[in-house]
């Protein structure tokens, strides 16, 4: 069939994945390869001391992501989009949206981003025996509770951005167990929330007089392959206001960008593993057994199976580095040399490759937000340098990207020294790797060990997303590691790349600087 047959006749997947700073679809074939895309680009904003995206953000967002889609398909095969064998949704993980029984929004949608819930999460912890994290769902839920916020008794469901969405598309309450890991621990042998967790949390909260239970409010949980519902004409009109998209298209179930992340550098398997850097950085290792003890550092949450999972999150990667490009880039406009963006962090990332190992003296926090990791609730952007510092570009910017990975190793260190969690691959993606070489490098030296990237790896979590829906509308038979072995990466390997021993030393060095100028971020953040 031509391209723009099987475009019409459905033969393809769609992914669409709402990350921190860009709402992208992705359309594919029935192989996984990519065929067309859309995006649009959104920021969170600052209301009222919490981190938000409003309604009209979300559904503009969306909307203008998926015309875009349309229009490529339309530019390049001639086809209008109308239908397609399956569709997913995923987004940022945690997060808290909840709804009244009329499905009213009852306060602002709070993101991942915020870190106001450190007492509601250590309560947890503790009654749990289990790391809750400040951005998990049920955080955020229990911290309303101990602030007595006046929309807690009405919450008749809550879910993330991704349960929202696909919920409003399709009218189903469920959302995919990757995703719902980061709502509420998840018991790897029932594929479900934990059974003892729910009980004990209805116990702590049983004498407020709410008059809903915890697992009545929680979206149904599925794993990948299973349906998750059918496309409405409602949902169809709010994707598409145009009304070319057809309603009945199966969706998969929503996953959050942990899961999109793992499907798109095929780590979904035991003893594989990747780092998502972009915004955010955070990584995943598929685990043969459970950790010996609780680590605040370290939560554990599923693969898009159920499989338990370790995860190192971190706030805070790439923002500083962006920020410090833009003074680059006003520098170079300022003497009549302005220069395109791919050129200006492809010299930047490169320098840095130039620097000595341990960046010559140079230390640097890039902490825009809070890093519970390290201790700290709020961040401020600080470089600091010692007065016979080797201060050069190279060494400036080798400092920037150690500075992005840093807190990440903190956290890695623990897993993987401290616990022995063992590691056969780790897969590198997000627009830390974009430059050739110079992210694995950089990444390599932070964690002592090899770090490949494949080349699907920038297509992302909404290419990620994608996969997801054509393993639902796949054959049932095969298990998604073994999908993703044998039907998407079949034949590819990657581009590995492994650090030297003088440069994991000299990272190993900077690390220890480091940690004892953790007091500097402390005093700016009490300064500043």
């Amino acid at each position: 069939m031509e391209m723009k047959d099987l475009i019409e006749a459905g033969k393809t997947a769609i992914g669409i994945e709402f990350g921190s700073t860009r709402i992208k679809a992705v359309l594919v074939d029935e192989t996984g390869k990519p065929l067309a895309e859309g995006g649009h680009t959104w920021e969170n904003q600052y209301v009222d001391g919490l981190w938000t995206y409003s309604l009209d953000m979300i559904w503009d967002g969306l909307q203008d992501a998926y015309a875009g889609l349309k229009k490529d398909v339309s530019e390049k095969y001639g086809a209008t989009l109308r239908t397609t064998g399956a569709l997913g949704f995923s987004a940022m993980m945690h997060g808290y949206m909840a709804f009244d029984k009329e499905d009213n929004l009852l306060v602002p949608f709070r993101t991942w981003r915020n870190t106001v819930t450190g007492e509601a999460a250590a309560e947890l912890t503790k009654a749990f025996g289990f790391n809750i994290p400040q951005r998990w769902s049920i955080a955020h839920l229990h911290q309303a509770v101990l602030n007595k916020e006046p929309h807690v008794p009405d919450i008749a469901f809550f879910t993330t951005l991704a349960g929202y969405i696909h919920w409003q598309l399709t009218g189903e309450k469920v959302l995919g167990v990757g995703d719902a890991s980061g709502m509420f621990p998840i018991d790897s042998r029932t594929r479900n929330y934990n059974a003892e967790f729910l009980a004990k949390y209805d116990t702590i909260v049983g004498g407020l007089g709410f008059n809903w239970k915890l697992s009545e409010i929680l979206p149904k949980v599925l794993v990948a392959g299973e349906a998750a519902g059918t496309l409405t004409s409602e949902g169809a009109a709010k994707l598409d206001p145009d009304g070319e998209l057809q309603a009945g298209i199966p969706l998969c179930p929503p996953e959050g960008d942990a899961g999109t992340g793992m499907v798109a550098t095929n780590s979904v398997a035991v003893r594989t593993g990747n780092v998502s850097a972009g915004t955010s950085i955070f990584a995943m290792i598929v685990m043969e057994h459970a950790l010996s003890e609780v680590h605040e550092e370290i939560d554990v949450v599923t693969t898009p199976v159920g499989d338990d999972v370790a995860m190192v999150h971190c706030n805070n990667c790439t923002s500083d580095i962006n920020a410090w490009a833009g003074i680059f880039r006003q520098f170079a406009d300022a003497i009549g040399a302005p220069v395109d963006t791919d050129k200006l962090y492809t010299t930047l990332f490169t320098a840095a490759l130039d620097g000595v190992p341990d960046c010559g003296g140079l230390v640097g926090f890039n902490y825009f937000s809070g890093e519970p990791v390290t201790g700290f609730y709020e961040g401020r952007p600080v470089f600091a340098r010692k007065v016979d510092a080797d201060f050069s570009l190279a060494n400036f910017m080798r400092l920037n990207l150690y500075s992005a990975v840093s807190t990440l190793k903190v956290g890695l260190d623990i897993l993987l020294k401290g616990e022995g969690v063992k590691v056969d691959q780790l897969f590198g993606h997000g627009g830390f790797f974009k430059t050739k070489e110079v992210g694995q490098r950089i990444m390599s030296a932070a964690t002592g060990g090899p770090i490949t990237v494949m080349e699907t790896a920038g297509e992302g979590g909404a290419w990620g997303m994608a996969v997801l829906a054509l393993y639902m509308a796949a054959a049932k038979d095969v298990s998604l590691s073994q999908y993703l072995n044998q039907t998407i990466f079949a034949g590819e390997e990657g581009t590995t790349i492994t650090a030297t021993e003088e440069e994991i030393e000299g990272f190993n060095r900077f690390m220890e600087t480091f940690k004892k100028a953790l007091p500097i971020e402390k005093a700016a953040i009490e300064a500043l």
